[in-house]
């Protein structure tokens, strides 16, 4: 009798784009509309802060920047953690940092504890566990819906904008700062474990690859390129459109300000931007499952030009109002797509950590943008050079993704021609 060697693993697709994935899209949505309060908290809290420590208002900001930094660098770890562990583990260590962190910043005694708190343990250990790496992980159970699962994946964040200010300025109202920082962290911690749990199952591995076989690069077989020079382009590409998207985000309140259209009204614009951003997030999953995530990008990179430019030619309350939605529409699907090209250039067992740095360059351009127009505006004593400057980093972000198409498309044609030239098979003498 002969003995049968053990059979090669079976790749399980059973569950890509199933039900079970679509359940697992929803969990994904609860827990980083959850997680994400760490970005939001900070700034409702911001006023009642600076008058408990007596701080100037570059100082009670403090948090925040703190917060986001350790955002940006907390996606990159969490998610080389969710790719070699599975996302349970950076979920159940979030929210565990989550709930230390919101309760220390509530018995913090000084602004440098409260920052502390917020830097490293709700962003860099809490919050960032929340979005990059969930985002990576949805990728993997999609396939022929993977552009709208990742949108609306990355939806989750919006909505925890949507939903944290108002809760939080009522309990800060009702119970005071310290008070509601404790009760963040709790609800964070008894909320966040048990929906992690549910994701034990990990995703669907690739296939195992034959004995001997040569691993493709998927950038350089996509693109022509090496991953570390798609890496790049992509960083810069995320630092560029993002440097433009702060401008209206981050000063919309104070141009409505200057404008004497005041700041409630400015308040109103910007939280038209991020209900219109659920909406053009989700429409642009849509399109990329049909365009690709590269030509998704550029048209959402393009068309937030567009908007910016009507900021500098219309300075009208009512048109105010129709721009930041029509910026909103615009805008709210570019991030997303940036995680869209990693999955479809760069290899699966990485996709996490690669998401992480891609969303990392676009939070330090949010960052550094709107710093950028705040200083140009104190240069020229107004926001009329700030919206051109976003406007030409802008089209540095389109004339980089447009490179990158240029170059798809052109990879895509010489296969053609060999495979034409060859018998119809590429790489295979006729």
């Amino acid at each position: 009798m002969v003995a049968l060697s053990n059979p090669a693993p079976i790749y399980d697709d059973s569950h890509i784009d199933s039900r079970r994935a679509w359940i697992r899209l929803g969990i994904a949505v609860a827990l980083s509309a959850i997680g994400g309060v760490g970005m939001w908290s900070v700034v409702v809290a911001l006023p009642a802060v600076q008058e408990e420590f007596g701080v100037q208002r570059a100082g009670a900001s403090f948090p925040y920047a703190l917060a986001m930094v350790g955002f940006a660098f907390g996606g990159i770890l969490m998610g080389r953690i969710a790719d070699r562990f599975g996302i349970v583990f950076p979920l159940v260590g979030g929210a565990c940092a989550l709930a230390l962190g919101y309760i220390l910043a509530g018995f913090s005694t000084s602004i440098l504890q409260f920052a502390l708190a917020h830097g490293i343990l709700i962003g860099l250990l809490g919050s960032s566990a929340s979005f990059g790496p969930l985002i990576a992980e949805i990728s993997h159970w999609f396939q022929k819906r993977r552009g709208i699962a990742v949108a609306v994946c990355a939806s989750g964040n919006y909505l925890a904008g949507t939903f944290w200010p108002p809760v939080v300025q009522f309990f800060i109202a009702e119970a005071g700062w310290r008070a509601t920082h404790i009760g963040i962290g709790l609800f964070c911690l008894v909320t966040m474990i048990p929906l992690a749990m549910l994701l034990r199952k990990r995703a669907p591995a690739l296939p195992a690859p034959v004995p001997g076989a040569v691993i493709a690069n998927p950038a350089r077989e996509g693109l022509g390129l090496s991953t570390g020079t798609l890496q790049t382009l992509l960083l810069v590409a995320g630092v560029s459109c993002c440097v433009a998207m702060a401008m209206p985000q981050v000063h919309i309140v104070a141009y409505c300000t200057d404008l004497d259209i005041g700041a409630a009204r400015g308040a109103e614009m910007l939280s038209l931007m991020l209900a219109f951003g659920i909406v053009s997030r989700i429409a642009s999953g849509f399109i990329a499952d049909r365009i690709g995530g590269l030509a998704t990008l550029l048209l959402g990179s393009s068309l937030q030009g567009f908007a910016i430019v009507l900021f500098v030619l219309f300075d009208g309350m009512a048109a105010l109002y129709i721009i930041s939605a029509l910026f909103g529409l615009f805008q709210g699907g570019i991030v997303p797509s940036y995680a869209i090209v990693v999955r479809e250039y760069f290899p699966q067992r990485e996709a996490g950590m690669r998401v992480g740095v891609v969303l990392m360059a676009t939070l330090f351009g949010m960052a550094f943008g709107g710093w950028l127009s705040g200083a140009i505006f104190d240069w020229t004593g107004s926001y009329d050079v700030a919206f051109l400057n976003g406007v030409a980093w802008n089209l540095l972000n389109i004339a980089i993704i447009s490179f990158l198409l240029m170059r798809r498309g052109g990879m895509r044609f010489r296969r053609v021609r060999e495979g034409s030239g060859s018998g119809g098979v590429s790489g295979v003498p006729a």
